[in-house]
């Protein structure tokens, strides 16, 4: 009977936090996320035998322990600051504690970003024959877009009269205008042309839309295909998007609102990687 009371009490605090996400936007990748690390947490607790009254006798002890169980299971830096921050919108706005959890955020090792050339992407281009996955790595690079975006993208969302973009409900909810590469606008116009304009631009045979998996699996077919001899996945066209439009001397603000950065941290990354500023740069040997 107790089994069955906490079972529900989890199931109950999991449908409340999944609600509150909902509620304030937060995206469905986060939504599971979120749903997936406190599943596991409660667990623990209660292999713990620490969910009796766990609501009300709050024990930091035992969140340093769990994510310590979980660093000990291999899970990068990235993941624990996954569960720690499920962890902490949990107590705050579920339980509406009034403790603080004091755990600092273990560091985020710093990986540059794979940056092709503009030669490699031309190159991956032309092992395309198939119009519309040639057509979405072009929209990727050309206007920096992360893979989800292309997916989403709409047909409505394409300005060709002002070469823009408008990307909606993105990372972080937020909206954005990009611009719409010239050289492939009148092939892009010819393959959204007599569609409807809530139709997704890269629609699937099936229906709907072509799923994230996919478009990667375009990109990593082709990559292969160009002898591209470097770790590049999709996000890499976007990550040379931006590297690209440094080194040929475009605002850095510019380029900020071109990939939707909140922080321009995040943008001044492209700064410290571009090929262009590297070769300025004289050895003292």
């Amino acid at each position: 009977m107790f089994m069955e009371y906490e079972k529900y009490l989890i199931d109950s605090y999991l449908s409340q936090t999944n609600l509150e996400l909902a509620i304030r936007g937060y995206s469905v990748r986060t939504l599971k996320s979120y749903k997936i690390c406190l599943k596991e947490y409660l667990g623990f607790l209660y292999e713990n035998k620490a969910l009796k009254n766990w609501d009300k006798n709050f024990d930091e002890n035992l969140i340093r322990k769990f994510l310590l169980h979980k660093k000990e299971q291999n899970c990068s830096s990235n993941t624990l600051h996954v569960y720690l921050s499920a962890i902490k919108f949990f107590y705050k706005e579920i339980i509406k504690t009034s403790q603080r959890i004091n755990i600092k955020f273990s560091k985020r090792p710093r990986k540059l970003p794979s940056i092709m050339t503009h030669h490699e992407i031309i190159v991956i281009m032309r092992t395309l024959q198939n119009l519309k996955h040639r057509l979405s790595i072009c929209l990727a690079y050309g206007a920096g877009l992360r893979v989800s975006e292309v997916a989403n993208l709409k047909i409505q969302d394409l300005n060709f009269e002002e070469k823009i973009i408008s990307i909606r409900q993105s990372k972080g909810n937020r909206d954005r205008i990009t611009i719409l590469p010239e050289p492939i606008l009148t092939d892009l116009y010819n393959f959204t042309a007599y569609r409807q304009k809530t139709d997704y631009v890269f629609a699937s045979q099936r229906g709907g839309k072509l799923s994230t998996r996919t478009l990667q699996k375009i990109f990593q077919n082709a990559a292969q295909k160009a002898n591209i001899n470097k770790p590049v996945t999709f996000h890499s066209l976007r990550h040379s998007f931006a590297t690209h439009l440094v080194e040929n001397g475009i605002n850095l603000r510019i380029i900020q609102e071109l990939l939707g950065h909140q922080n321009i941290r995040t943008t001044q990354l492209y700064t410290h990687i571009s090929s262009n500023t590297l070769k300025t740069v004289q050895s003292p040997l």
